[in-house]
């Protein structure tokens, strides 16, 4: 009775009249969220049970949970519980509201469930996270032999990327080409979406090239599957193929550019990228513009992203984070601090990104102990990130007793990461704990962990060249070797001497200056200094943590050649001008 009374009073507030015989309405929202317009004109019965679902509808719009259980009872009262048509409404109600048992339970109840029913329910499953639930349902349907659709096969594929659930992947695939639905755009978007986020980017890839009509959101989907499998140069040309055929890029396409060009550093392109974002009115879009802000300090432009990031009044913590980030990698720490504070004082909360931004802030100051401090009163378990850069930190400053601490934390949650090895067994090597370093070496050894292969990269011309240590296939690669030589004679007579104490490599000392002189970055330097005019910066990009010789040598060129030089390695720009750098000597 309460849910009748409950009922009638919320169809009343839109002027419905479930007691007459005659329904002439025009219904006008009166209570907050609801809103309806309508004009109904139809006999009673028919009437009661069309206005019941509109109802329904409505309420799913609008996520109102407590009226849409109201519109259930009702539908009990009137025998209309069992109606296939009602049922679905009610699952997609219930979907919306994110009430997901309720959903289940309606379901449940159904004697004849139609191919809609299960195409809602496995839905509703996905967009709640229950991906594993979804599958399993996908599976009851098809031993129930309810035929499939594009939009079930594309439900169960979307549970499928939450999932990272990449066998199923290919059995869906497989059982979408032998019922001919492979070529529709829906089942291909999803196919390329699960593909790319399994990191499967080949068969994405493949998906592709093979479908014959292709929607804005397939395109996007290509471009972001690029990106999250670090293929940013290919991302970027296929945005390219799709301007050429006139396809205007969405918001989710133009944040996964500005994303590739940030992983690629590629300035004058991300400048371009920010024109057309402009052009397209996504400028003020929350992903894009914390994609601007990253992009612009990952090219080594933080004046940039901060005017970026202050022009943005409607800011969420992803900005915050973007900025802070970018403050904290270009050694920053006092802007990143200050900043910090001012965005819990405006009432947002930090999380894990926050927190290694931060602390990477307070490593550089030298503030370890507070540091670690921060790491065992965060409200969350403490991130590789964030072990990482309180170890680089204990590197600078001397502190054995953190490090090893660390290290212990980055060995159980990295133990495939040479370089966490590497690194310890610096500190051990900086403050002659030769027992120590031999004990970490030999550990390193024995472990046969790999080292990932340095690589660099260098804009020039618009054009991005890439150089790996002992480069031998690029074009210029004789001349850029005949430079290189020539500068580093030059830097010797001002008293540069090769470091060889960082390569841990077990060669001979003559074989390790050659290795270190062949550093990419000293490559990529070299290149940089032969094809910009003299009044450029040089920016270098690089996948490992700057080496120790090479941030002598940076800054040796930079007084030199009166260059300014700009390296962004994995934990931080480095700005070499005049012979110092902005790090202060903490990378």
């Amino acid at each position: 009775m309460k849910a009748l009374r409950r009922f009638e009073r919320f169809c009343d507030s839109f002027g419905f009249d479930i007691h007459s015989r005659k329904l002439s309405v025009i219904a006008e929202a009166k209570p907050e969220p609801l809103k309806v317009k309508e004009v109904v004109h139809i006999d009673a019965d028919v009437a009661h049970i069309s206005n019941l679902q509109c109802l329904i509808q409505l309420c799913a719009k609008t996520r109102s949970l407590m009226e849409g259980s109201s519109c259930h009872a009702q539908t009990i009262r009137i025998g209309l519980e069992m109606d296939v048509l009602t049922s679905n409404m009610l699952i997609n109600m219930y979907s919306k509201c994110s009430s997901v048992d309720n959903a289940y339970k309606k379901f449940n109840e159904m004697p004849e469930k139609s191919l809609v029913s299960w195409s809602t329910m496995i839905g509703t499953l996905t967009q709640n996270g229950e991906e594993q639930e979804a599958l399993t349902l996908f599976i009851k349907m098809q031993r129930d032999r309810t035929s499939c659709n594009e939009f079930s096969i594309s439900s169960v594929l979307c549970a499928c990327a939450m999932k990272c659930a990449i066998l199923e992947c290919m059995q869906l695939h497989a059982f979408a080409i032998k019922t001919s639905i492979d070529s529709n755009v829906f089942v291909g978007t999803a196919l390329i979406d699960v593909y790319a986020k399994c990191s499967s980017i080949k068969d994405a890839s493949q998906v592709f090239e093979s479908m014959p009509e292709r929607s804005p959101v397939t395109w996007s989907s290509m471009v972001a599957g690029y990106v999250q499998n670090g293929l940013h140069e290919e991302a970027l040309l296929l945005f390219h193929s799709a301007q050429l055929m006139g396809l205007e890029p969405d918001q989710f396409t133009i944040s996964s550019v500005i994303s590739a060009c940030a992983g690629l550093a590629t300035l004058i392109e991300g400048k371009q990228v920010h024109c057309v974002s402009c052009k397209s009115g996504f400028d003020s879009n929350m992903y894009i513009v914390s994609s601007l802000i990253d992009m612009y300090a990952k090219c080594g432009c933080i004046k940039e992203a901060y005017l970026v990031f202050r022009y943005e009044e409607n800011r969420s913590i992803v900005l915050w984070n973007a900025m802070i980030s970018g403050f904290a990698r270009h050694a920053r720490a006092l802007e990143a601090m200050i900043l910090f504070e001012k965005m819990q004082q405006l009432g947002f909360f930090p999380d894990d990104v926050t927190y290694v931004s931060v602390l990477n802030s307070c490593s550089h100051m030298g503030l370890v102990y507070k540091a670690y401090e921060l790491i065992e009163k965060m409200p969350f378990n403490a991130t590789s990130s964030i072990w990482g850069s309180l170890l680089a930190s204990c590197r600078k400053f001397g502190n054995i007793e953190l490090a090893e601490v660390a290290a212990k934390h980055l060995f159980e949650m990295e133990p495939n990461n040479a370089g966490n090895h590497i690194l310890l067994s610096n500190i051990y090597a900086a403050n002659k704990k030769w027992e120590e370093v031999a004990r970490s070496r030999k550990l390193l050894k024995e472990s046969d962990l790999k080292k990932e292969r340095g690589k660099s990269w260098i804009e020039i011309k618009n054009e991005v060249h890439s150089f790996t240590v002992g480069e031998r296939n690029h074009a210029q690669i004789d001349a850029i070797y005949v430079n290189l030589d020539n500068l580093i004679e030059e830097l010797k007579k001002v008293g540069y001497e090769v470091e060889t104490n960082h390569d841990l490599h077990d060669l001979e000392e003559s074989r390790k200056q050659v290795l270190l002189r062949h550093h990419s970055e000293k490559l990529a330097l070299t290149f940089g200094l032969m094809c910009l005019p003299c009044d450029i910066t040089i920016r270098i990009m690089k996948n490992l943590r700057i080496c120790g010789d090479c941030h002598t040598f940076m800054k040796i060129v930079s007084k030199f050649t009166r260059r300014e030089i700009i390296v962004r390695d994995t934990n931080r720009f480095h700005h070499f001008k005049d012979g110092f750098c902005s790090c202060g000597e903490f990378w």
